[in-house]
């Protein structure tokens, strides 16, 4: 470490003519030889320039592998944030289109499921409706028979009457299905002498 140089960190020691002349930057490449390099460093009398020993080529080494590593960290991170980000997108993606897919299978299924309901619930009231109409046109035979054997075998009548105070005279019609059979008669009393 330079006494002379107020500003020299010590991390290193030769290459304070490349930090402080062109500020903070890592680029070591000096065309002098090691054994040439000199030293500027700030103090009060002034610029003073000072003569290193040539055994500070393995420092040097060390921080331009130092900023190296750190280069290829940085592009490796790069990478890896990139990478994420493309993941996080795929991954996105991906989650929309199974979406997708899983909304248009259930679509799908509730057109499927509502066609085969329509096409059991017609089903179902086409075996429906032609029982009923086997049980109508049943009932229609029956009823037309009843009504046919009621009108021949039960009758209706219907009639007036007079009553005098020697005879009954009557008038009766009696309906026997199609037939009609009506009756007239007077019927005397006996009177007693």
């Amino acid at each position: 470490m330079d006494a002379g140089c107020p500003t020299h960190c010590g991390a290193c020691p030769g290459l304070c003519f490349v930090i402080h002349a062109r500020g903070p930057s890592f680029s070591h490449h000096v065309s002098e030889p090691p054994s040439q390099r000199a030293e500027v460093c700030d103090s009060p009398q002034g610029l003073v320039t000072k003569k290193k020993p040539p055994n500070n080529e393995a420092e040097a080494i060390k921080i331009q592998a130092w900023w190296r590593g750190t280069l290829v960290r940085r592009t490796l991170l790069h990478a890896a944030l990139t990478a994420w980000i493309i993941q996080c997108w795929w991954r996105r993606t991906m989650e929309r289109l199974l979406t997708k897919r899983r909304q248009e299978a259930l679509e799908c299924y509730a057109r499927r499921e509502w066609a085969a309901t329509s096409v059991q619930a017609w089903f179902r009231m086409l075996c429906v409706r032609r029982r009923y109409c086997r049980l109508l046109n049943a009932v229609r035979i029956i009823q037309a028979y009843w009504r046919w054997r009621n009108s021949h075998i039960r009758g209706c009548f219907q009639g007036n009457y007079e009553l005098t105070a020697n005879q009954l005279q009557l008038e009766l019609e009696i309906h026997l299905g199609s037939l009609t059979c009506r009756i007239t008669d007077c019927i005397p009393f006996p009177i007693k002498k």
